[in-house]
């Protein structure tokens, strides 16, 4: 049995692995990232009778508050799983939003990662990363560059770390889900009509919609 930290939880494909590991007999801290998904997350890990299995609680990977208190838990997987997403032609889309994105799906799930790694190096805890990647790490596709770009990063950075960490037995791997209906590619579509305009961009609407390699 694993005792299993996984950022994200509060839907989609985060959501579903959370009950599937916590029905498999895992100890699941499942965390959101507002309090809102906590409380419902809570109502239907009680309505599936799971209450002794996850623990439902809130993870926002971009404060700092809310990582210094999750590196404190008792778990011994991580599963690394926050993940956001602008779409649109890179050759339009506002920088801002590239930077968005990168901040989320790269930056901050690194600097929570590096935490991690810091609390199983100290305990001498064997633990396990795991960096929820996309298919879209290894391919590109029309409309979501930044998001496969951001995805392209953290093959590099997962890479890196099996190597640094080899000798201190903890493992690091990447799992690379494709299309699952979550709602998660439909959000990502969407998002380019919020700053695309056929008056200004050259990328007209009719064509800038993109198709979607991730959960």
């Amino acid at each position: 049995m694993k005792k299993i930290l996984i950022t994200d939880a509060g839907s989609g494909l985060g959501r579903g692995t959370a009950i599937g590991l916590a029905q498999a007999g895992h100890q699941v801290l499942a965390t959101t990232q507002i309090w809102p998904q906590v409380t419902e997350l809570r109502h239907h890990v009680d309505e599936l009778g799971l209450a002794d299995q996850i623990t439902v609680d809130k993870l926002d990977v971009l404060d700092p508050r809310d990582i210094k208190a999750a590196v404190s838990w008792d778990f011994d997987t991580f599963v690394s799983n926050a993940a956001i997403g602008d779409s649109g032609p890179m050759a339009e889309i506002p920088v801002k939003l590239v930077r968005r994105t990168f901040e989320t799906n790269v930056f901050s799930n690194l600097e929570l990662t590096q935490q991690v790694i810091r609390k199983f190096v100290d305990a001498g805890t064997a633990g396990r990363i795991v960096i929820v990647s996309s298919m879209g790490g290894f391919i590109t596709a029309y409309g979501l560059g930044a998001y496969c770009a951001s995805k392209h990063a953290l093959e590099a950075i997962a890479a890196t770390l099996r190597d640094e960490l080899a000798e201190t037995g903890i493992t690091v791997q990447t799992i690379n889900p494709g299309a699952y209906d979550t709602g998660f590619n439909d959000r990502i579509a969407h998002t380019t009509y919020r700053w695309q305009d056929d008056s200004v961009n050259f990328t007209r609407e009719r064509t800038s919609r993109p198709t979607s390699p991730r959960s």
